[in-house]
């Protein structure tokens, strides 16, 4: 299996249509590849807060049909990292917006929809204005080669709860697709949350981070893929001066030597809680 992982950056200063321009243009490059993954609230920013109200969209709005006419022109499947859903309706909290993260199929067709369900901010940002997702999801991702790949979609802090993980692979999640806003200030937690992730749950773990400045933080990049056995395959590198900058990953990830590392060393089997 082919994967891109397109660690964007961006700034205040660029808008929202020119950023979609841009990333649509990004997409299309990667042709070729049989999964593109892009980053969380990248369209919106995920820092500043102030802007996701303006930039809220429903399920069929400009943002998704974009997304979905990118994947089916670059023949893809693609992760389009999430957007500022506008729910038809205010959910429990009370709240109309939501973190949502969509995956497309390579002729465009909606594949699944994932809704955050760890909401980051400590009472602000997210608990104060976006509804928690409640729904694990686990995608099949067809294969060029035939069959499907059971795919766990989740979200940034979502990472930090291993539990959500373990429900994946009782579902059937070989592979797992996060997507990422994380400042620079514990991106060390980042690279070491997914390869625990990886290691505990014998699963590929695909995490795109972002990279730039935003709402007054800087961005930690070092977006990675890491195999079942806990290898980290391909990791974004940032520049000179040690600052996270836009990477495009490519990576060939051999998904039986998944299955054969749960079968040759048997640790899900052996769980007892």
């Amino acid at each position: 299996m082919r994967i891109a992982v397109v660690q964007l950056a961006y700034n205040d200063e660029e808008s929202f249509e020119a950023r979609v321009d841009r990333v649509a243009g990004l997409i299309a490059a990667q042709r070729g590849h049989d999964l593109v993954v892009l980053p969380e609230l990248w369209g919106a920013t995920g820092f500043d807060y102030t802007r996701w109200a303006g930039a809220a969209q429903p399920l069929d709005g400009p943002w998704a049909r974009a997304m979905a006419d990118a994947a089916r022109a670059a023949c893809v499947v693609l992760h389009a990292g999430s957007f500022v859903e506008r729910l038809t309706e205010p959910g429990a909290d009370g709240n109309d917006l939501a973190n949502t993260s969509l995956l497309y199929a390579a002729d465009g067709q909606l594949l699944a929809t994932y809704r955050k369900i760890h909401r980051f901010g400590f009472g602000a940002g997210e608990p104060k204005l976006m509804e928690a997702g409640d729904e694990v999801v686990v995608a099949g991702i067809p294969l060029s080669s035939g069959g499907s790949v059971g795919t766990g979609l989740s979200t940034c802090y979502d990472l930090r709860f291993p539990e959500l993980y373990w429900r994946q692979v009782l579902e059937g999640a070989e592979l797992f697709v996060i997507p990422a806003a994380w400042p620079a200030a514990r991106v060390g937690h980042w690279a070491l949350l997914g390869r625990a992730r990886a290691v505990e749950n014998q699963a590929v773990v695909v995490q795109c981070n972002t990279a730039g400045s935003h709402g007054g933080y800087d961005m930690g990049g070092r977006s990675q893929v890491v195999s079942a056995s806990g290898e980290v395959l391909v990791e974004a590198a940032s520049d000179e001066h040690g600052r996270a900058v836009e990477r495009v990953l490519s990576v060939e990830v051999d998904l039986a030597a998944t299955a054969a590392y749960r079968t040759e060393f048997p640790v899900l089997s052996d769980r007892r809680l």
